[in-house]
């Protein structure tokens, strides 16, 4: 079973735990000569593809290098601006690597803010009483799958489009969740969870389903 990552969310709908554990690297490398027929954006902390995918490189990948070079932000590793590298006719032909941005902690804390809304919005257009709300949500790469206990807080994971079996793995972090994280004197409800034994145990469980399958668990 292909788990990418993991999200718990409070009933009041804060991100209070995440865990990314098979996200696939996505990296493609081309030489580009001058003008670049790739429309980049210029931000402060990233050079990122604003138009004109191809060849696997798709809008939202982020430049990781330039001949070999790696790029952070938007400085190479010997100083130059990567915007000025980009822009001079001098430095082509130049052999771009991009990939696939890695979502940053703020990222996902907004994403799942986001989700807590939709959820309650499912629910109130369901023609039938006591909705359960979002379930599953399809998309032609994943799936991503919500459990919600009975205080609210929810529990969800994206997985393989093709896997099945994600409401048995659900129901699991949950145990996890009431054993080692609601159990724990020095846990608070609605805070991030940290707690070294839930983070353990579930490692351990992606491990064996890693090797075994979700039967196994």
């Amino acid at each position: 079973m292909v788990i990418y990552c993991i999200y718990i969310v409070s009933k009041s709908g804060g991100l209070i735990f995440n865990y990314d554990h098979n996200v696939p690297k996505v990296e493609n490398e081309r030489k580009f000569t001058y003008p670049l027929d790739i429309r980049l954006n210029y931000e402060n902390k990233k050079v990122s593809v604003h138009f004109g995918q191809r060849d696997g490189i798709n809008v939202g990948h982020v430049l990781t290098a330039v001949n070999g070079m790696p790029v952070t932000g938007r400085q190479l590793d010997d100083g130059r601006d990567a915007k000025d590298v980009l822009e001079s006719k001098e430095s082509y032909p130049l052999t771009l690597k991009f990939s696939r941005p890695k979502m940053t902690t703020n990222e996902k804390i907004f994403l799942a803010s986001m989700f807590y809304p939709l959820f309650a919005i499912a629910s109130q257009l369901s023609p039938e009483p006591k909705c359960s709300g979002i379930e599953v949500l399809k998309g032609d790469t994943f799936k991503l799958h919500c459990f919600q206990t009975l205080t609210g807080v929810k529990i969800m994971t994206v997985v393989d489009r093709n896997q099945i079996g994600a409401e048995v793995f659900l129901k699991r972090v949950y145990e996890l969740y009431a054993d080692y994280a609601l159990k724990n004197p020095f846990y608070s409800l609605e805070m991030p969870i940290r707690c070294e034994l839930f983070d353990t145990n579930l490692k351990a469980m992606l491990e064996q389903i890693d090797k075994s399958g979700i039967a196994s668990i």
